[in-house]
Formats: structure tokens, C-alpha cells, sequence
């Protein structure tokens, strides 16, 4: 083990977790995609398993390679990358592959595989609004410089993503906030961004209360769907929020035992965005809480890289893409405790998938980068401390 973490630089605890994170994983998709197996592999789950597996490997191998590269080579290609990313998520809305009434998807020519361009504006818009906060460092106390090289981009990539996956968008904006907050912009202007926020998501949500028919694509009368059968609590209405309730209240402290879920064979999404409820049931809630912590230290781990690092760009780069994934996480259990209405959020290097771990490789490779840069530097501090 010793030498294998020779091989990889940066935080070592973030490795760990990560690693914990994946075997959690194969474990878990292994169990919670039996009704998938029945339905399209015959039973064949180890169909499932494998195909899960290498995508998990070969996201580690993305992350080791995106680990070696100096992060702050990111700064000049977020530009390029968010300029892409607007027309990917125009083409999306219009020519995208649907899914639950959503154009959400782009589908990779040759491979069969399908991506969310939202995941890689997330990530673009990220690099973005941590460079931008470093490089206009002495003009954060000018207002119109904040609406028109950081509230206008990020307030463009939300819109263009809030129509197919309000979830994300929501993610995306609150996210942005935090970097604003951390990049030191004045708390007044914060709180004007915050303030015109709420009248504006006041008027949306009666938009969609009164009028759901008049958006576009349909997807205002299912937001309403979602919000009256959470409130409502009907049983039927509210199907899968029902079973993920079932599945944790069989849980328990300790839990089933692995393999031994019943909910899998009623609970929709069980592989994915309900995976959290079949981790309780198998393994109790005392390993729901333990993963809980687990997304929680790669978050601390991530401050303690801001406070090290003596990179501005570098530790607002790191704390927005360690709390885009933690915030993603939070909300994924949220909703299988049935606290939030059902988003479509997958549980971060747990879930099911494949474009999109390794997307959140792509994003932990960048913190480990940042991380490793901020121990050289601290090593040759010491250097230069004991020459003197």
C-alpha cells in the first residue's frame, strides 16, 4: 500500500476516500441492478457488475492521468471550455436525447454512450468563475465588473440547463455563489445576487403553479407534479419516495445484509438516483451516516487545501468542485429520506453510470492536482526554512 501511494501525488485521504467510495459501489450497483438483469441480461446481474466495474477502473486511470497535470494549465482552457459548452447546451435542448420528458443527453458518434453536457458546463463554469475571481481580484469592489464577467456567464450556462434539469441548474448557481463568497466578493453584493434571486424564483414558482402548461417542453406540470405529490404524501402518487422509505425502515441500524434487498425489485432508479435507500437497507444507517462523513472529509480536505495553497485560482477551484460534489450528494440522500421532492441527482462515484463517473474522476483528478502542487510548494518552503 506504501508503494502504491507513492504513485499517487496529492492529498492521500482523498485517494482513500475515493477508493472506499468505488468499492462501496460495485457492491452496491451488484445488488440494486437484479431487477435491471431480470429485464434486459436474462438475470445475468454480473453482466451488470462488470460493465460497472471498468467504468469505475477506467475512471481511476482518468483521474491518475488528470492528476499528473499542473491544474493550473485549466485557468487559459476554461475560457475555450466555456465558450464550448454553450453551444453544447443549446444543440442539447434542441437535438438532445430525451429521457423522462427532458433533452439532457448528447450521444458520444461510435460508442453508444451518452453524456450530460450540463456536467461538463458545470465543471467549465467552475474553472471559469475561480479564474475570473483571480484575475479581477482588484475589482471586486466594482459592481457592474461582477454582473458583466461573472453574474452574466454563470446566470447564461443556468438558463440554458434549467429547462431540462432545473436540479442541476439550482446546483450549479448555488455552487457559484460559494466560489463568490470565498473569492472575498463584498457580502452586500452577495446578498443584492441573493435578494434579486429570491423575487425571481418567488415569480417562477408561481409561473409554474398558475400557468405549468405555458412553459416550454412540458416540464413545468411536471415540476408541479413533483412539488404537490411531495407535499401531499399520497402513497401513489409518490411512488418511489414511498419505497425508498420502505427500504430504510428495513434497515435499520445494521442492516439486511448485502444482497438480501427486497426494495431493489420495486424501487425505480434503485441502481442510481435511489441508490442511497438500498445502502441503508443492506448495510444500515449506520453506513448511510459513515458515507455521509465520507463525502464530508473530501469537503474539509478540499478547505484545508484552499487554506494551504497560495494559489487563489488553485483554492477556489478546489472548494467549488469538492462542494458541487458533496452539495450533489446531500441532495441525492435528501431525496431518498424523502426531505426533497425527487430531482434526478445521482449519488457521486456511487451510482450507476458511466460518462458520468467518469466526469466526477475528472473533477476529484483536479483537486488532487491542486492538492499535489500546494505539498511541492510547501515542500520546498521547508527547503528553503532549513537552508536559511
Amino acid at each position: 500500500m506504501t508503494k502504491l501511494f507513492g504513485y499517487l501525488k496529492g492529498d492521500k485521504v482523498i485517494w482513500m476516500v475515493v477508493l472506499l467510495l468505488s468499492i462501496i459501489s460495485i457492491l452496491v450497483v451488484y445488488s440494486s441492478s437484479n431487477a435491471l438483469a431480470q429485464k434486459f441480461k436474462g438475470g445475468n446481474t454480473e453482466a451488470y457488475l462488470i460493465k460497472h466495474a471498468l467504468f469505475i477502473l477506467f475512471g481511476f486511470f482518468i483521474m491518475y492521468f488528470v492528476h499528473k497535470i499542473n491544474y493550473k494549465y485549466l485557468s487559459r482552457i476554461s475560457q475555450i471550455a466555456f465558450i464550448i459548452s454553450i453551444p453544447l447546451l443549446l444543440f442539447t435542448l434542441v437535438k438532445g436525447v430525451s429521457a423522462g420528458g427532458a433533452s439532457r443527453w448528447l450521444e458520444i458518434p461510435g460508442i453508444g454512450l451518452t453524456f450530460q453536457t450540463s456536467d461538463f458546463a458545470k465543471i467549465a463554469l467552475i474553472i471559469y468563475v475561480a479564474r475570473t475571481l483571480t484575475v479581477k481580484q482588484d475589482q471586486l469592489t466594482d459592481f457592474k465588473v461582477i454582473i458583466k464577467s461573472l453574474l452574466i456567464p454563470i446566470s447564461l450556462v443556468c438558463i440554458l440547463i434549467l429547462p431540462a434539469n432545473f436540479s442541476t441548474a439550482a446546483l450549479i448557481f448555488v455552487t457559484c455563489l460559494l466560489i463568490l463568497f470565498v473569492g472575498r466578493v463584498p457580502l452586500k453584493f452577495i446578498g443584492i445576487i441573493v435578494g434579486v434571486c429570491m423575487v425571481v424564483a418567488g415569480l417562477f414558482f408561481a409561473w409554474i403553479w398558475v400557468a405549468p402548461e405555458t412553459i416550454p417542453g412540458g416540464r413545468g406540470t411536471t415540476w408541479k407534479s413533483r412539488i404537490e405529490s411531495f407535499s401531499s404524501g399520497d402513497p401513489q402518487s409518490n411512488y418511489q419516495s414511498e419505497q425508498a422509505k420502505i427500504a430504510i425502515a428495513s434497515g435499520g441500524p445494521v442492516g439486511v445484509g448485502p444482497g438480501n434487498s427486497t426494495s431493489r425489485n420495486f424501487l425505480p432508479q434503485a441502481a442510481s438516483d435511489f441508490i442511497y435507500a438500498i445502502i441503508i437497507e443492506e448495510y444500515g444507517s449506520l453506513m448511510g451516516v459513515g458515507l455521509l462523513f465520507l463525502y464530508l472529509i473530501l469537503f474539509f480536505r478540499s478547505i484545508r487545501i484552499l487554506r494551504s495553497s497560495d494559489k487563489t485560482f488553485g483554492g477556489l477551484l478546489a472548494v467549488g468542485l469538492s462542494f458541487s460534489l458533496v452539495f450533489q450528494a446531500l441532495i441525492n440522500m435528501a431525496v431518498a429520506v424523502n426531505l426533497f421532492p425527487v430531482t434526478g441527482q445521482p449519488l457521486p462515484m456511487i451510482s450507476m453510470g458511466g460518462t458520468s463517473i467518469w466526469i466526477t474522476c475528472i473533477t476529484i483528478g483536479i483537486i488532487l492536482s491542486i492538492s499535489k502542487e500546494a505539498e511541492n510548494n510547501q515542500a520546498e518552503k521547508e527547503e528553503i526554512a532549513e537552508l536559511v
